[in-house]
């Protein structure tokens, strides 16, 4: 009998990590997208923040890089997930709920974001398995 294939972890990364890992080449992001292109993370997006991530790439300020390639390679390193009940939590800020929502739904072990009304509620989501933290806290799970 052989050894079960080891599950991989699922991730939702809200719309300024996305853009860390893969507008902005953040190098505290470097291991989130080195994970999500080499398929040790699973990435999840939703219809609500596939058109938030499309909304933000549309100002001035993201223009000068086509961003069609960028959303095709996000397409392909994440599956979408429509939750169906929100999270048990409510964040502070409504615009983050669906990432949080999503995460929750989803059974995701990470929720990747520097948003700090969603890392209030790092320590109840813990308590249920998802680990919300900065982009930069899975190059620290990797080399521990």
């Amino acid at each position: 009998m052989g050894v079960a294939a080891r599950e991989v972890p699922l991730a939702v990364l809200d719309t300024n990590a996305w853009l860390d890992v893969f507008w902005f080449g953040d190098p505290q992001a470097v291991a989130c997208g080195r994970a999500l292109r080499a398929g040790s993370l699973l990435a999840l997006r939703s219809a609500a923040t596939e058109l938030e991530l499309e909304r933000v790439l549309a100002r001035e300020a993201f223009r000068r890089i086509p961003s069609a390639p960028l959303l095709a390679e996000w397409r392909g390193l994440s599956r979408l997930h429509e939750p169906a009940h929100p999270a048990p939590w409510a964040c502070r800020d409504r615009d983050d709920q669906k990432f949080l929502d999503l995460a929750v739904a989803a059974g995701a072990s990470w929720l990747f974001t520097k948003d700090r009304a969603l890392l209030k509620i790092a320590g109840r989501a813990r308590m249920a398995g998802l680990c919300i933290a900065a982009p930069g806290a899975l190059a620290m799970v990797e080399t521990a």
